[in-house]
């Protein structure tokens, strides 16, 4: 087993790591005036770290310029506050490298990618990170999926990249049983793992959190009750087994953002838009196609109610 981390290390990539948005204008420009706004409040509402752009960001819709923007735009106002993970996810290992290649130059702390779709096998999905790693000189978080949004990347190989590349030891993990492959790979690997995070809204982060989860990279919408259900998971501490304990307290906290969870899981980027603009933080909802979906006044009034419900958590003002 590897020698432990220091605490600097080991906290460095822990909690809640934010996704703002890529806000449009209404002719479908990016708006970057609202995206420094974005990326600014998920730092004041107390943001362990910002992710971008990613899916929740709708990276995948952005040309490279944008995202190259984008990214150099986030990593400027977030000014060294904070750590930023830059996405270098892209359709061929070259693609990926070029992102990548960007994260450096922007001043990115890490880079995040999945596997390229369509790639054949475990040895093809350990050469993209090994490429990247040896690239970039960058920490390389692994990003596991699912599809349609993204492949799944065997366990087995997920445990020989954390072996055998010692730059490429972070793992987003949500795929379609995120909490048993957390605790697969934290047995087999011990202290090489620096930092799991969960994704998928933090809907699982309860479980994830009690087999060692490190922190969770949900969209930033609704920052600060996310950073006040971590703050609760990490004032459980941890049993005579050395096991993360998840409180009354959290389990109280985590069962009043399901709401908000649920609702974001149906509507996904719709809402954390939706949510953005109607707490003032972005100028407009406006999404790109595909993957924009329907939202009428009655959704909109639901949206109202859960955001009302969440008022005394969600303290940023203007």
């Amino acid at each position: 087993m590897a020698q432990g981390l220091s605490k600097n290390e080991k906290t460095k990539n822990r909690g809640v790591f934010s996704i703002p948005v890529t806000p449009f204008n209404e002719d479908g420009s990016v708006d970057y005036e609202s995206l420094r706004r974005c990326v600014a409040y998920c730092v004041e509402a107390g943001a362990h770290g910002i992710v971008m752009p990613v899916n929740a960001s709708e990276g995948p819709r952005l040309t490279d310029q944008e995202r190259d923007e984008v990214l150099r735009v986030g990593v400027a106002t977030v000014g060294g506050a904070i750590p930023v993970v830059a996405g270098a996810s892209g359709i061929s290992v070259e693609h990926c490298l070029e992102r990548a290649r960007v994260a450096v130059e922007c001043g990115a702390d890490s880079i995040m990618a999945m596997p390229c779709n369509g790639m054949g096998g475990g040895q093809e999905t350990f050469d993209l990170f090994a490429a990247l790693a040896e690239n970039t000189g960058l920490p390389v978080w692994l990003q596991n999926n699912k599809p349609p949004t993204g492949p799944t990347i065997p366990t087995p190989t997920i445990i020989q990249i954390i072996e055998e590349i010692p730059s490429a030891r972070l793992l987003k993990e949500e795929s379609l049983v995120p909490g048993n492959v957390m605790t697969t790979i934290i047995e087999a690997c011990g202290d090489k793992v620096e930092s799991i995070m969960g994704g998928m809204g933090g809907r699982y982060l309860l479980g994830e959190y009690r087999r060692g989860g490190a922190g969770t990279m949900p969209a930033g919408h609704i920052t600060e009750a996310h950073v006040a259900l971590w703050n609760a998971l990490e004032a459980g501490g941890v049993d005579e087994n050395g096991q993360q304990v998840v409180s009354s307290d959290a389990r109280m906290m985590f069962n009043r953002l399901l709401p908000s969870l649920n609702f974001e899981f149906f509507f996904g980027v719709t809402t954390y838009k939706q949510a953005f603009w109607r707490r003032g933080i972005i100028r407009t909802p406006t999404t790109r196609q595909p993957g924009s979906k329907p939202f009428d006044r009655y959704d909109g009034e639901e949206l109202d109610a859960i955001l009302d419900e969440l008022s005394d958590l969600l303290t940023w003002r203007e």
